[in-house]
């Protein structure tokens, strides 16, 4: 799994005025949950966070916030939500989630399918059924992608289901073992 590390501030202003004045001084605003216990306010330089997001735009990464002015300092973070305007593009708000790196947790993991298919080659068609699989484990222990190569399907073959796919020792899988995943016909 990606790990990124962002820099923020406490935020102490509130309110539809003083948020507006933030991101005028390209400061966006941000949230930070941590399982019932009190949101803390955060705010972010935009540009910076702005990139940081786009490099992990689309994968499982963990975030470790480092907060000045914060009792803790330093959190490890997931990303929950990012609120853009609908128009311009622009960044609002960002919310992101507290999480226990030794507690294991539910994950969606890309599946990435490598080379090109003997069946393929000889005239048949590639089916992709599924490209993400459900895993469970540890965040720092959840691969970014799975990649599975597809060069010995043959056409009319059985193809690979969620139980060829191989993950780390101590992922779980959730999915079912003998659901397709990709096929030639």
């Amino acid at each position: 799994m990606l790990q990124v590390c962002m820099d923020s501030k406490v935020r102490t202003v509130f309110g539809k005025g003083p948020m507006r004045q933030l991101r005028m001084r390209e400061i966006t605003p941000a949230n930070l949950y941590s399982g019932g216990k009190t949101p803390v306010s955060l705010q972010f330089e935009t540009p910076k966070l702005y990139k940081d997001l786009l490099s992990i735009h689309g994968h499982n990464a963990v975030v470790t916030l480092k907060v000045e002015g914060d009792a803790v300092g330093e959190r490890h973070v997931l990303v929950q939500e990012i609120q853009k305007d609908p128009t311009t593009g622009q960044l609002l708000h960002v919310d992101f989630l507290e999480i226990d790196l030794q507690k294991a947790a539910r994950f969606t993991v890309a599946i990435e399918y490598v080379g090109t298919a003997k069946g393929v080659d000889l005239g048949g068609e590639l089916h992709v059924y599924k490209n993400t699989v459900h895993l469970r484990g540890c965040p720092l222990d959840i691969p970014d992608v799975i990649r599975v190569d597809i060069t010995p399907l043959e056409q009319g073959g059985a193809g690979l289901t969620f139980g060829d796919l191989s993950l780390p020792a101590n992922v779980e899988m959730l999915e079912k073992p003998d659901v397709t995943c990709v096929a030639v016909q």
